[in-house]
């Protein structure tokens, strides 16, 4: 039998915790690596990135990628920073669980929760936008490594020259590999506030 905050779980609660894994894990594979995953934005932004990366080659100022680049990281930053509060905020709501308690049952629909199981809830958000918060910054690294790649990068013809297209292709790889976590980073958030849901009621967190 479960112990602690696991043994106020009810067959819904858990139906609804593990209905939100599995979304969250299913829709990754399909975006990712399903059978129509190239033809996605995912894909397709690929395709772009490497097209840019063959302009650029091309071009001796590059003033115009370094400030396409500078405004990516700025995006990136500006979401990582509001995880780090959203973070510090769910610590503080940890701190004061008896208020939240009183607080929440007074929702139109929400149940009677007890403090363990209300503990479990927010350490599901917590999760949440902690791996939120790593793929941001995850993504903020590379978009550094691409900046230098940029600032490494020759000048030429990627149609007559194959170390340039090779250039190209590793530019491109970091680019989408950046962008890639930092839709896995906005999709946690999404994630999250489903997983907010749950604060209510099961069958809602469900839904």
């Amino acid at each position: 039998m479960p112990q602690g905050p696991l043994a106020h779980l009810t067959l819904l609660d858990w139906s609804a915790l593990s209905w939100f894994l599995f979304c969250w894990i299913g829709y990754v594979f399909f975006a990712e690596r399903g059978p129509h995953a190239r033809e996605n934005l995912v894909g397709q932004g690929h395709a772009y990135r490497l097209q840019w990366a063959r302009r650029l080659l091309e071009r001796e100022v590059r003033i115009t990628d370094a400030s396409l680049i500078g405004n990516l990281m700025n995006s990136v930053s500006f979401y990582a920073n509001t995880t780090i509060y959203i973070i510090a905020g769910l610590f503080a709501v940890l701190g004061t669980l008896d208020k939240v308690v009183s607080v929440t049952a007074d929702f139109p629909f929400a149940r009677e929760v007890t403090r363990d199981l209300l503990e479990l809830k927010l350490l599901l958000l917590f999760g949440v936008f902690v791996v939120a918060y790593f793929k941001f910054t995850w993504s903020l690294r590379q978009f550094n490594l691409l900046s230098i790649l940029v600032g490494a990068a020759p000048t030429g013809s990627c149609d007559t020259d194959p170390e340039l297209e090779a250039s190209a292709r590793r530019m491109a790889a970091v680019n989408s590999y950046a962008g890639d976590d930092f839709n896995r980073g906005i999709r946690a958030y999404y994630f999250g506030l489903a997983a907010l849901t749950w604060l209510v009621g099961p069958g809602l967190f469900l839904v």
